[in-house]
C-alpha cells in the first residue's frame, strides 16, 4: 500500500475493488462497516495541493491482505466544497442519467481489470452486467422464446376460427407481418432508449412513472409466472408420456419435474451468462431441427401427390361456415402465437454491439420464424385432414406416428426440448425485466443488484424461480393467462404509440435507426382493431384484465410515489437488503450520487471509495 505524501493536484486516493475482496470470503461494501466478519477501516493521511488536503487508504483486515489488494488510483478535478458528490461510475444504457460534477472524473486500473468482472456500459470499470449476447444467440432468444411448444401441440387455434385451410395458412402469413412491423417498430425503441427492460423501459421514458410501473405490475405478478409455470408444465407432461402411455401422468409428478427443470435452468442462468446462452443456442437449434424434419417430411408428401388440402380448390372449402368475427379471433390467436418477438429488447444492455446486432437479429429472426409456422402447418395438411387436427391434442406427435413410424417417438422428445428451451430463454429474460424495474425504483433494489464474480442478477432470477414456483402450486394457472394475454397485447400498442410521441416531443433525439411512420401508424390500426374485437367478443375477460391493471395505481403511490416511509420501515428494509446481499454476494449497479443509508450499512456499493472532503 502507498503511504501519503504531498499531492501537487487533485486527490489521489487508493480503492480496494469490493471483487477481489470477495475472492478471499469478505465482502467489502462500504468503508466503515463490517460485513461478512471482515471489518473495513480508514486510516487518514493529510495531504496539500489542489484544493484537496485528505487522501485516505482502505484497508480489508483479514489474514494475509497483502496478496490480495488490488489498488485502483482515482484521479479527481479539485471540487468547491464538501457536498459534492464523490466519484461514481455512470452507466449511459439503462440507469437513470444524472449530470454533476465528477462527470469528468477517469478511473484506471493498473493492475488490468479481472476478465469476469465486466464492464460499465459508460466505459467505466466494476462490476456490470456482461455484454455477452452476440448476434447467434440474440436470434436465438428471439426464435426460441416465440416457437414454444405451440406449434407442435396445438395450431388448431387459429384453424378452427379461420374456418379453412387457405384462411388458416394466409392469417398466419398475415400475423408474421403484422409482428414483423411491431418488431420493426421495436428497433428503433430498442436503439433509441439503449436500456435493458424492452416495452416497460420505453413507456416509463415516454409516459412517466406510472404507465412503466403498470406494465411491470402485471408482468411481475401475473404474465411472467404464469407462462412460465405452463411452459415447464407442458416440458413435464411430454417428458412423463412415453410412462403412462395410457392415462394421463400424475399431477404430482408434473409439478415436480416442472420446478425440477426450473431449479436447474435457475442455477445455470446465475452462474454464467455464457452457459444461459449456450443452452439458449442449442436447444433453440434442436427445435429448428425438428420442424425442418417435419416440413422436409412435408415436401416428401408434396413430391408423392399428397397435396388434397394445399390445392385451392379444396384449400378454401369451409367446413363450418365463413365468419368475419370469427376470422378476427383466428387472427388474435395468431397474433398470441408469436408472443415474444420483443423478449430481445429486455436484455439490450447485455449485447455485444446492440445498434448493429438488435435489428440484424429481428430481421433475420421474425421470417424465420414465420417461415417455419406457416410450412409447418402446410406439411400437417398432408398428412391430415383439417378434421384430424381439430381433433389432435397433440398435432406433431399424430403427425411423427402416421409418418415416422419406428422414428415417432421424435416428436415427443421435440417438444420437450422445445419447452425446456423455451423455459430457459424465458428466465433469462423475465429476470433481467425484473432487474430494470429495480433500477428504476419500481422493485425493491435488492433485485438492482448482480453477483460480483458472475455479473447476473441472482435476486432477480431467485424471484423469477419463486414466483414461478408458486404458480405451480395453484390450479388455475391456465386461467389467469386468459385473463392477463388481453393485457399484455395491450401494452405492446403502448409502447409502439410512445414511438410516434417521441417523434413529436424529441424530434433532435438521437435515432442510429429510424423507421417511417407509416410503420407504427399500420401496427396501432390493426392493434386497435384487435383491442376493440377482443372487448366485443370476451368483455368479462377484458374487464378483469384492465380491472387487474387498475390495482396496481394504488400500489404505485404506497409503494413507489410516496417516498417519505417511516424510518423503521427503511430500517426493516435495509436490514433485509444487506442481509439477502451477504447471502448472495450481490453488489448494487444503480450508484446514486450522494447515497443515503438505507440500513445499518451502506448496502449497495460496488467500490471502496474515500471521499475527499
Amino acid at each position: 500500500m502507498k503511504g501519503a505524501g504531498p499531492r501537487s493536484s487533485g486527490c489521489i486516493h487508493w480503492s480496494i475493488i469490493a471483487s477481489s475482496c470477495i475472492d478471499a470470503g469478505c465482502d467489502v461494501i462500504s468503508t466503515g462497516s463490517t460485513v461478512l466478519g471482515t471489518s473495513v477501516t480508514s486510516d487518514p493521511y493529510r495531504g496539500g495541493g489542489g484544493g484537496c488536503d485528505v487522501t485516505s487508504v482502505c484497508r480489508c483486515v483479514h489474514t494475509s491482505p497483502a496478496s490480495l489488494f488490488r489498488q485502483v488510483e482515482v484521479r479527481q478535478p479539485p471540487r468547491p466544497g464538501p457536498g459534492n458528490p464523490a466519484l461514481i461510475p455512470r452507466m449511459t444504457e439503462g440507469p437513470r442519467q444524472r449530470s454533476g460534477p465528477g462527470d469528468g472524473a477517469s478511473r484506471s486500473d493498473p493492475g488490468g481489470a479481472r476478465s469476469d468482472a465486466g464492464t460499465e456500459p459508460g466505459g467505466g470499470s466494476g462490476v456490470a452486467l456482461k455484454k455477452e449476447i452476440g448476434l447467434v444467440s440474440a436470434c436465438a432468444i428471439i426464435v426460441g422464446n416465440i416457437i414454444g411448444s405451440g406449434i407442435f401441440v396445438s395450431p388448431k387455434g387459429v384453424l378452427v376460427n379461420a374456418g379453412s385451410v387457405g384462411v388458416a395458412l394466409l392469417v398466419w402469413v398475415l400475423t408474421g407481418l403484422i409482428t414483423a412491423v411491431g418488431a420493426l417498430c421495436y428497433v428503433e425503441l430498442g436503439v433509441t432508449i439503449p436500456k435493458s427492460g424492452g416495452d416497460y423501459a420505453y413507456i416509463k421514458d415516454v409516459f412517466g412513472g406510472l404507465a412503466g410501473f403498470l406494465r411491470l405490475w402485471t408482468s411481475v405478478l401475473i404474465i411472467c409466472p404464469t407462462t412460465q409455470a405452463v411452459i415447464t408444465l407442458t416440458f413435464s407432461t411430454y417428458i412423463l408420456q412415453p410412462f403412462f402411455p395410457s392415462c394421463l401422468p400424475p399431477e404430482s409428478a408434473l409439478r415436480l419435474l416442472a420446478a425440477a427443470c426450473l431449479l436447474l435452468l435457475t442455477w445455470v442462468n446465475c452462474s454464467s451468462v455464457r452457459w444461459a446462452m449456450c443452452v439458449q443456442d442449442v436447444f433453440t437449434a434442436g427445435k429448428l431441427l425438428a420442424l425442418g424434419l417435419i416440413i422436409v417430411t412435408g415436401v416428401v408428401q408434396i413430391c408423392k401427390g399428397h397435396y388434397y388440402w394445399l390445392e385451392p380448390s379444396h384449400a378454401f372449402q369451409t367446413f363450418r361456415g365463413y365468419d368475419a368475427g370469427l376470422i378476427a379471433l383466428s387472427v388474435l390467436q395468431g397474433s398470441f402465437a408469436y408472443a415474444g418477438w420483443n423478449f430481445l429488447n429486455y436484455v439490450t444492455e447485455e449485447m455485444v454491439d446492440p445498434c448493429r446486432n438488435l435489428p440484424r437479429a429481428i430481421f433475420i429472426s421474425i421470417p424465420l420464424v414465420t417461415f417455419v409456422f406457416v410450412f409447418a402447418n402446410m406439411a400437417y395438411m398432408t398428412a391430415m385432414s383439417p378434421q384430424e387436427i381439430l381433433a389432435s391434442n397433440a398435432v406433431a406427435v399424430t403427425f411423427g406416428q402416421k409418418l415416422l413410424g419406428v422414428m415417432s417417438w421424435i416428436m415427443p422428445i421435440s417438444v420437450a426440448l422445445s419447452t425446456f428451451g423455451g423455459v430457459n430463454g424465458s428466465l433469462f429474460t423475465t429476470s433481467r425485466l425484473f432487474f430494470a424495474g429495480a433500477r428504476e425504483g419500481h422493485l425493491p433494489r435488492l433485485l438492482a443488484m448482480i453477483h460480483v464474480k458472475s455479473c447476473t442478477p441472482i435476486p432477480a432470477l431467485v424471484l423469477t424461480l419463486l414466483s414461478t414456483l408458486l404458480m405451480l402450486c395453484t390450479s388455475d394457472v391456465y386461467t389467469l393467462i386468459n385473463y392477463l394475454g388481453f393485457t399484455n397485447n395491450l401494452f405492446y400498442g403502448v409502447a409502439v404509440a410512445g414511438l410516434i410521441v417521441l417523434r413529436v416531443k424529441e424530434p433532435d433525439l438521437d435515432r442510429p435507426l429510424k423507421v417511417s411512420l407509416v410503420w407504427p401508424v399500420m401496427y396501432l390500426l390493426v392493434w386497435a382493431f384487435l383491442a376493440i374485437f377482443s372487448f366485443y367478443s370476451e368483455p368479462v375477460v377484458c374487464g378483469v384484465g384492465l380491472a387487474f391493471i387498475a390495482m396496481g395505481v394504488p400500489v404505485y403511490f404506497l409503494g413507489v410515489y410516496w417516498e417519505n416511509k417511516p424510518r423503521c420501515c427503511d430500517s426493516v428494509f435495509g436490514g433485509v437488503t444487506h442481509l439477502c446481499q451477504k447471502l448472495c454476494s450481490v453488489v448494487d449497479l444503480n450508484m446514486e450520487e450522494n447515497p443515503e443509508p438505507v440500513g445499518p450499512h451502506e448496502d449497495g456499493r460496488r467500490l471502496l471509495e474515500a471521499d475527499c472532503a
